[in-house]
């Protein structure tokens, strides 16, 4: 099966490169409040709302881009981590990315689930946040479990 979809090996590099720094600076941003004064800018958006003024469209705001730039980097980082090529891109890796793929969606949307009956007001906003990343963390954490372990019961091929 010829894979087209998936971004060339060496990309996974650069996909853990990008990710891992995404991550360290969502997780100051969200828990410590990071956020460094160089990065306050005056930014074009094309909607925009505050609680004095309400929505208002194309206009511009004055912004701290640390989280932009740590979801640009998880987001970017995650697709090349999840969908680059395996050294040995065969059907079993194949049915083991599309399965991580199903399985990341199932719990993705079960914890969404209960975000939903259990969190609310800004708590849940939050989630929703988080939300936008997990299923790319799920599936990362999946694909990497069970290739490990199928890798773990074969004996290595020479």
């Amino acid at each position: 099966m010829k894979a087209n979809f998936l971004f060339p090996g060496k990309f996974r590099t650069v996909g853990w490169i990008l990710f891992i720094p995404g991550l360290i600076l969502g997780v100051l941003f969200l828990f410590f409040k990071f956020e460094p004064a160089f990065l306050e800018i005056n930014m074009p958006a094309l909607l925009s709302e505050s609680f004095m003024d309400g929505a208002v469209f194309c206009t511009y705001t004055e912004t701290n881009l640390i989280d932009e730039i740590a979801g640009i980097l998880i987001i970017m980082g995650g697709l090349l981590i999840a969908f680059s090529k395996e050294k040995q891109e065969d059907e079993f890796i194949s049915r083991i990315r599309l399965e991580s793929l199903v399985w990341a969606t199932y719990v993705n949307y079960a914890v969404l689930l209960l975000a939903i009956i259990f969190v609310y007001e800004l708590a849940f906003l939050w989630i929703m946040v988080i939300n936008m990343f997990t299923l790319l963390f799920f599936f990362i954490i999946r694909f990497n479990w069970v290739l490990y372990q199928s890798k773990k019961r074969m004996p290595h091929e020479e």
